[in-house]
């Protein structure tokens, strides 16, 4: 028997219509994902796209979207595409629990309703305040990571009554608004923690600059009368005495030294002067430096034997503070006596200069975390070593700029540790 002209007829409009409707949610799904992947997500832009997909999929005249605000524990008008003239006043219009939306939030079901005069659960303050006749509506949940955020609604269907295939395109909108919903709340959250973050280092930095240029002033006071002291002492006693503060003194100006350092290298305005350097050169300043180190003296200090001609490149003024604080924290994290073997060699294009000590060690989860600006493997209140934490993070950024890397090995805790500086060759 054949089939009805006329059914086959409707069947395939039928067909036609759902496949432009599936094009339309897909086309809003790419939209929404490409507008995610912004740097500007634009939240009310989301929620008007969806809504207007909303309406038009769903042959109804507006849609709102209502969210959950956690504080009041209510819902709450957060958009709608109505064309009344007093739709916005309902922005931020509070819907008691007892409503059609609250329902639906709380039941985390779909609900048709094709007359509302005749449900008890209208809130019917709404279409007073805007001067509006709600005659149908359709809402479901919208939810994300398991839990409801809000409801998205639809009102007065122009062809009544609501069918079940409004309901399941609302639904796949709602999920669609859920996850735009959430996803725009996070990047704007990390937006926000991006400023604050910004700002925090804008305080530290101007911290540190405060603080290195005010604490200069009285430390070269102390210095001097420190030296004062030193070339009048009568006896030992006082010139040890002036020793200790002049020790202590030295040691607080080269922390100052390396915070002004470290913000001047964040602030990626370093003027680095790159040049060869013969290793052999700096054998001879790395034998100063160590020399000029607290502590250094109670320790057996290995130099590495040059190899002739063999130069390396880089920034010497800050490639020499980067070493001296790779030396002073292997000196410091040293117990006395102890032995610290500094080694340079060739490697490919490169010149591998190692500090290596039989120190405290580090355990394998802060390898990588000493290198951070501040970072202190001990509590900053029972610790039994000095310093700020920040030379090595000066050491790297400085090796960076010269080309070059810098890491740490160690067998753990106990037994020693080794930091390794490769920079560039001279042919």
């Amino acid at each position: 028997m054949a089939s009805n002209p006329n059914d086959l007829e409707n069947e395939v409009k039928r067909l036609h219509a759902q496949v432009a409707a599936l094009r339309q949610l897909l086309d809003v799904t790419t939209w929404l994902n490409d507008t995610l992947l912004s740097p500007d997500p634009q939240p009310e832009r989301l929620l008007s796209t969806i809504m207007d997909a909303a309406a038009g999929l769903t042959g109804c005249e507006s849609a709102a979207v209502l969210l959950w605000d956690e504080n009041r524990n209510e819902l709450y008008f957060a958009s709608t595409n109505s064309n009344n003239p007093n739709a916005p006043n309902l922005i931020g219009t509070m819907v008691p629990m007892e409503s059609i939306a609250g329902t639906i939030f709380q039941s985390r079901l779909p609900h048709r309703v094709d007359n509302v005069a005749a449900d008890i659960r209208h809130y019917k303050d709404v279409d007073k305040d805007i001067g509006f006749q709600t005659r149908s509506l359709m809402g479901v949940p919208m939810i994300a990571r398991g839990r409801v955020i809000g409801v998205l609604e639809v009102v007065n269907k122009k062809r009544p009554p609501f069918s079940p295939r409004d309901e399941q395109v609302l639904m796949m909108l709602a999920q669609e608004a859920a996850v735009a919903i959430e996803v725009a709340r996070l990047l704007m959250a990390l937006s926000t923690a991006n400023r604050e973050l910004s700002e925090v280092d804008r305080l530290k930095d101007t911290f540190i600059s405060i603080a290195s240029h005010e604490l200069r002033t009285p430390l070269g006071i102390i210095i001097g009368y420190a030296t004062f002291l030193k070339e009048d002492a009568s006896n030992s006693e006082t010139a040890e005495y002036a020793d200790t503060v002049m020790g202590s003194a030295l040691h607080l100006r080269s922390i100052l030294d390396s915070m002004a350092t470290l913000r001047y290298m964040t602030t990626n305005i370093a003027d680095m002067h790159l040049e060869p350097i013969d290793l052999a050169t700096l054998r001879n300043d790395l034998a100063a430096e160590v020399a000029s180190l607290p502590g250094a003296a109670a320790h057996d200090i290995q130099l590495y034997e040059p190899v002739n001609g063999l130069k390396i490149k880089a920034d010497r003024a800050r490639l020499m503070l980067a070493l001296g604080n790779v030396l002073d924290n292997a000196v410091r994290f040293t117990p006395a006596p102890g032995t610290i073997t500094i080694d340079a060699k060739p490697r490919s294009h490169e010149v591998w200069i190692s500090v290596q000590d039989t120190g405290v060690g580090i355990t394998a989860e802060n390898i990588e975390r000493m290198f951070d600006e501040f970072f202190q493997v001990e509590n900053h209140m029972t610790r039994a070593h000095g310093g700020l934490g920040i030379g090595l993070s000066v050491a790297r950024t400085v090796i960076k700029l010269c080309g070059g890397r810098i890491w740490a090995e160690s067998q753990g805790l106990g037994r020693g540790s080794t930091l390794t500086i490769a920079l560039p060759q001279v042919p």
